[in-house]
């Protein structure tokens, strides 16, 4: 066991450690969690549409925690490395339990980190499962996980954090506060290699990040082509109609028809659950106006079906969005007319709402009250 002695291992490094991998794992938590809940709302979550960049903080700070926590938790694992080949592996049963409870702990926490690093990239081959389902159960695996881990060994962390540091010698160049302090630069360099995506002004220096919110088609980067969709054909029909749907009945829009409703203008951004985020001025028909000519009113909801078959082709926008001014049926982006990988002939855009329910490609919008 001499190859995993290391004279700066110890309960208090260990702690320390564990404390800044803890925060980082509760950051990711609870806004991984708001993301999930914009989705898939259970009955008692409400989402507002204002700020227009609140999900573009949580979702930015989701990633760029996530992707720093990945020094951290490799840190702590180094500090306990030795303890996982203590032989006997069990001694009891309260023994065997704690040592299930951190197998458990240390595959979960794996699992989300490197699953969400290929999620970052939509490297989604290796994976063989449906990301977002397996990220979110799993996010559950690694609270309970963290809680026991820490109910355990409360005690002694406490005593660690308590106690005064010894004067440990320095090794390999490091003393214990300055593998803290060469941990704690690495999550930054790392946050900021990626930190990019979602605040511009850094783009420049985010080497590590796959988007650049300042190129792309129209000036916006884009996850899925119209070819990709399989929507080409239908966008482009002249036969193409917006089928409007609610208490008047049914009404079909022709392009033409539609850009002769007033339009109006909207600066907002748009932000995907990988973490990028960019700004566009988005011209189009307010949702609310839509929702009016069908006959509905403040209190109605929209869901809003794409050409595309499969994949987020259906969103529904609450009342709270739907009556906001900024929610647009949007024909145009930036001065010109939406090209199709941008969803024409219309696509939704609104404030405070993940990409993926910025419904592109839009062939029907249903007005109703809510369930």
């Amino acid at each position: 066991m001499k190859k995993f002695t290391s004279l700066l291992r110890s309960a208090k490094l260990t702690s320390q450690l564990g404390l800044m991998a803890t925060a980082a794992i509760t950051i990711c938590f609870v806004t991984g969690y708001i993301s999930h809940a914009i989705q898939q709302p259970p009955w008692w979550f409400t989402w507002p549409s204002r700020p227009v960049n609140l999900y573009r903080v949580t979702q930015g700070l989701h990633i760029i925690t996530g992707v720093a926590a990945i020094p951290l938790v490799t840190a702590k694992l180094w500090s306990v490395y030795p303890k996982l080949f203590r032989w006997p592996p069990v001694r009891d049963a309260a023994h065997a339990l704690e040592r299930a409870s951190l197998a458990v702990l240390v595959a979960s926490v794996l699992f989300q980190l490197f699953s969400g690093l290929l999620n970052i990239f939509r490297w989604y081959q290796p994976m063989g499962f449906f990301f977002t389902v397996a990220h979110y159960w799993t996010a559950w695996a690694v609270a309970g996980s963290v809680l026991v881990h820490i109910g355990v060994k409360l005690p002694i962390i406490q005593r660690a954090l308590r106690s005064k540091p010894r004067r440990e010698p320095v090794t390999g160049g490091l003393s214990r506060r300055g593998l803290i302090a060469t941990v704690a630069a690495t999550a930054g360099a790392i946050a900021v290699s990626f930190a990019g995506q979602t605040i511009r002004p850094l783009a420049a220096v985010s080497l590590l990040a796959p988007r650049d919110p300042r190129v792309g088609s129209q000036g916006l980067p884009v996850n899925g082509s119209a070819q990709a969709a399989g929507v080409t054909a239908g966008a482009t029909d002249p036969g193409y109609r917006l089928e409007l749907t609610g208490p008047n009945g049914t009404q079909l829009f022709t392009l033409q028809q539609l850009q002769a409703i007033p339009q109006h203008t909207a600066s907002l951004p748009i932000t995907c659950v990988e973490g990028w985020s960019a700004d566009a001025t988005w011209t189009g028909i307010r949702i609310r106006d839509l929702v009016a000519l069908a006959g509905g009113d403040d209190t109605f909801q929209v869901t809003v079906t794409s050409l595309q078959k499969g994949g987020y082709s259906q969103s529904t926008v609450a009342p709270t969005h739907a009556r906001d001014p900024l929610t647009l049926l949007a024909l145009g982006i930036n001065g010109e007319t939406l090209n199709l990988d941008h969803g024409y002939p219309c696509r939704l855009i609104a404030p405070n709402r993940p990409g993926v329910m910025q419904t592109k490609w839009i062939r029907r919008i249903n007005v109703a009250k809510p369930a």
